[in-house]
C-alpha cells in the first residue's frame, strides 16, 4: 500500500461505529480495539477456508498506524486472501475510516495476518477450497 492509494483493497468483512466506550479521554480509539476488529475480518474469511470451519490467529506482520480513529467514525475492516498452503492462510486486512462531519474516507492501518485452519482436537488440518492468491 503506498500512501497515495485511495480505494480500500479486498473484500468488506466488518462496519461498525468507534464508540465512547473503546476511546482514551481525547476521543481517540484504542488501537487494540482497532486490532481487534481487524481479526475478526481476518477469522470470518479464514473461516470459510477452514475445514469445519475453524481457524486461530497464529501473527500479525508489519502493521503501523497511520491516522487515528475518532468516536463516531463509521470503521471498516477490508480483507482478502493473498496467499495460503495447506492449512495456513495469510490474508490482507485493510481498515478504513469515514468521517460523517467531514464526509472524508482516510486509511487507518493495514496488515498481513496468518491464520491456520484447525479440526475439532485442535490440531492443524487441510483448508477446504483454497482460492488462487491474488
Amino acid at each position: 500500500m503506498n500512501d497515495e492509494q485511495m480505494h480500500p483493497d479486498g473484500e468488506l468483512v466488518v462496519r461498525t461505529l468507534a464508540m465512547p466506550g473503546d476511546a482514551n479521554p481525547k476521543g481517540d480509539i484504542f488501537g487494540g480495539w482497532v486490532l481487534s476488529q481487524m481479526d475478526i475480518a481476518g477469522g470470518l474469511i479464514a473461516k470459510q477456508h477452514a475445514k469445519g470451519g475453524r481457524a486461530v490467529t497464529v501473527s500479525i506482520d508489519g502493521m503501523s498506524f497511520k491516522n487515528p480513529v475518532k468516536i463516531g467514525d463509521m470503521v471498516s475492516c477490508y480483507a482478502k486472501l493473498i496467499e495460503h498452503g495447506r492449512s495456513s492462510m495469510k490474508i490482507k486486512i485493510e481498515t478504513w475510516t469515514y468521517c460523517f462531519d467531514k464526509e472524508e474516507h482516510k486509511m487507518v492501518t493495514n496488515g498481513v495476518f496468518t491464520y491456520v485452519a484447525i479440526d475439532e482436537n485442535g490440531k492443524p488440518c487441510q483448508i477446504i477450497k483454497p482460492i488462487k492468491a491474488a
